[in-house]
């Protein structure tokens, strides 16, 4: 069940958050997030290595969470300034009574990705000025990274550099999102994919 996007404001009213479910997914849209392949990867220098990419401070919890589909490791922190994930996570308990943990949503778009039946994946996320782009194909995952895009059409622009970086072809490929597109995104996205989907 899926309350789809809401404000802040429904998290205390809203039904699907007075429930208790087996799963629950909470999905926070943080920029201090970074892959890295499981061999390259040790738990003691997870800081640092999302200090090499993400702008960490000393109080920053960071956090990792094995990729295994991917043979990598994901180093998030979700010390971004804001607590409606925590709220969220402390509300809507699973029915273990236990509390929900809060991943990016680069995560998800990961966990995601192999429902796509298209050798072309392109999966994307836009919210609060920022892109997550995850593209892979077949099984061969080949980017994983958010940018900073102020707007829509900046977004649409790392969205084609990385295409072309990677010799995709838009005209050939859907491109799926995980957060809503209102119609003059899609419309634009539809000149030069063969579908726009949400998911």
């Amino acid at each position: 069940m899926s309350s789809g996007w809401l404000t802040a404001d429904r998290v205390f009213t809203t039904m699907e958050f007075q429930k208790r479910y087996d799963t629950v997914e909470i999905a926070l849209f943080t920029p201090k997030v970074a892959l890295y392949p499981q061999q390259f990867f040790s738990g003691q220098n997870a800081r640092l290595l999302l200090g090499d990419v993400a702008s960490v401070t000393d109080t920053d919890v960071v956090e990792s969470i094995p990729v295994p589909e991917y043979g990598a490791v994901m180093v998030y922190s979700n010390s971004i300034g804001e607590t409606l994930s925590r709220v969220i996570s402390g509300t809507v308990l699973r029915t273990d009574g236990y509390r929900t943990a809060v991943f990016p949503e680069l995560y998800f778009m990961l966990k995601n990705l192999p429902e796509i039946q298209d050798y072309n994946k392109i999966m994307a996320s836009y919210a609060d000025g920022r892109l997550y782009l995850v593209i892979a194909q077949g099984k061969s995952l080949l980017l994983c990274n958010s940018f900073r895009a102020q707007d829509f059409t900046t977004a649409e622009y790392f969205i084609f550099r990385a295409m072309k970086k990677l010799q995709l072809n838009p005209e050939v490929s859907p491109i799926y999102f995980r957060t809503p597109l209102d119609e003059l995104q899609s419309m634009s996205l539809y000149r030069y994919f063969t579908s726009v989907e949400t998911i």
